[in-house]
């Protein structure tokens, strides 16, 4: 892309603006977006300008927002009437939530009053709801039509609409009876009453339900259009595949985003200005912090402690923490990813909670018992390669070994457990569950931990101290 840019460049300078045209006419739309961010912001509109109607506007609707703007703000009215005209309506909307109040002043001057009237009523319905990404059009048929009207209405009225491969049935109050495919309607009989060949069970969702929810929908049925009814199962617009894998895209990155304790951000990270990514990540950057104070506490208050069994005990207990923590950070984190999946699809719903602690349980006992022996071989070995303890010296060295490794199998089981109760707990209560992942997890490991460590080895040293 860089090289065609680059070309597109040296031909937009040297004023050969057929050639330009002829090769942007034989480009993707999202292509042609892409080349326009490797292009200087001046030649953008230049180059826009060359573009075939309908190919400027599925190009428009690939940019980013910052270059939508740049481009509104030097459209002629006639020129913006012109693009939006060519939108389907949701991409409009879509637009329109991107732009500032100024912008859409504009846009909403340049549309006709009835498509206008379309974006000011979908703009009405909540963000993230399947009414905001809905498209109002689709192609819609009656069930006493023949085939050859059904046909003929299709070709006067499929024109403008986002897709007519499914075609919906609906009653004369607008209800929805059912659904047809073009390719049903072709093979048809031409006489046969479109009622007659519906598809009656339809799946259809709600204009209030959750955008992800919607899209699942379509990803599970391998749908490549959903209808959506109002409260009185009214055909009102139809969420198309495309809108679906851009909200599972959105929500997935979002998603990512609070796993690593990051606040979700729009805009793309080389567009996100350096304030902008401080924001969002300071606020969880200095609640981790400070819960650390937790840690703090503990490994002073058991240094103190520990430090009357000896040098050696207190120094090998000062030095595991940072590979227990690690241990410990790394299997919750195993858990709640896995889990936090799980959930997110639809494998995992709160009455399994049982059945996950139990699987749970035995993989933490399976991995725990094995890090437990691996670290003891190795402490083992060291000693033999390293250390040379003897007689007292060992003893300590062993009964320290020991509570390690009985540590690491503690800390293990407990981590696993806080990483697959804790997401469910969330989703139950209404939270995110993606806010319980690493970081978070982490943190209450940390500390879990060193309680762990820090109390078995307190048992076992006193244990051996009164021997």
């Amino acid at each position: 892309m860089a090289n065609l840019a680059t070309a597109v460049s040296s031909l937009a300078e040297a004023k050969k603006y057929a050639t330009l045209r002829d090769i942007l006419s034989t480009m993707n739309a999202a292509d042609i977006a892409l080349l326009f961010d490797d292009l200087p912001s001046s030649m953008i509109p230049l180059l826009f300008r060359l573009l075939p109607k309908e190919l400027a506007a599925m190009t428009f609707v690939e940019m980013e927002s910052d270059q939508q703007e740049l481009l509104i703000k030097g459209f002629s009215d006639s020129e913006l009437k012109d693009v939006v005209d060519e939108l389907y309506i949701d991409d409009a909307v879509d637009i329109v939530e991107e732009m500032p109040a100024n912008v859409v002043r504009r846009i909403l001057g340049s549309a006709d009053p009835e498509t206008r009237k379309m974006i000011n009523d979908l703009l009405k319905y909540p963000e993230d709801s399947a009414g905001s990404i809905m498209t109002v059009e689709y192609v819609e048929l009656r069930p006493h039509l023949t085939v050859e009207d059904a046909i003929k209405a299709i070709r006067r009225s499929g024109v403008d609409k986002e897709t007519i491969n499914i075609c919906y049935v609906t009653r004369a109050d607008r209800t929805l009876y059912g659904f047809i495919t073009i390719r049903k309607l072709i093979l048809a009989n031409p006489n046969t009453l479109i009622g007659d060949l519906a598809d009656t069970n339809v799946i259809y969702c709600s204009t209030m339900d959750d955008q992800e929810t919607v899209a699942k929908m379509l990803q599970k049925y391998d749908l490549i259009a959903l209808p959506v009814v109002d409260g009185e199962k009214r055909l009102v617009g139809i969420v198309t595949i495309d809108d679906a894998i851009d909200v599972l895209q959105d929500e997935v990155t979002e998603d990512i985003e609070k796993m690593a304790a990051m606040t979700p951000s729009d805009k793309p990270y080389l567009k996100t200005s350096t304030v902008s990514l401080f924001a969002h990540r300071i606020p969880w950057l200095a609640v981790l912090m400070l819960a650390s104070t937790f840690t703090e506490l503990i490994i002073n208050y058991y240094t103190q402690r520990l430090s009357m069994f000896g040098e050696i005990a207190g120094g090998m207990l000062l030095a595991c923490i940072p590979m227990l923590m690690g241990t410990g950070g790394n299997s919750g984190s195993q858990s709640s990813v896995t889990v936090i999946r799980g959930l997110s699809l639809g494998e995992i719903e709160f009455k399994d909670i049982l059945a996950v602690i139990w699987k749970e349980f035995r993989v933490s006992i399976l991995c725990g018992s094995a890090l437990a022996l691996a670290n003891f071989g190795k402490m083992m070995l060291m000693n033999t390669l390293v250390y040379h303890h003897s007689g007292a010296a060992f003893t300590a060295y062993l009964m320290v070994s020991i509570s390690i490794c009985l540590a690491i199998l503690s800390t293990v089981f407990v981590a696993k457990l806080i990483g697959c109760v804790l997401p469910i707990l969330a989703k139950m209560i209404g939270f995110d569950p993606a806010v319980m992942a690493s970081p978070f997890i982490t943190t209450i490991v940390d500390v879990t931990t060193l309680l762990l460590l820090f109390g078995i080895a307190s048992v076992i040293m006193s244990t051996v101290a009164v021997l």
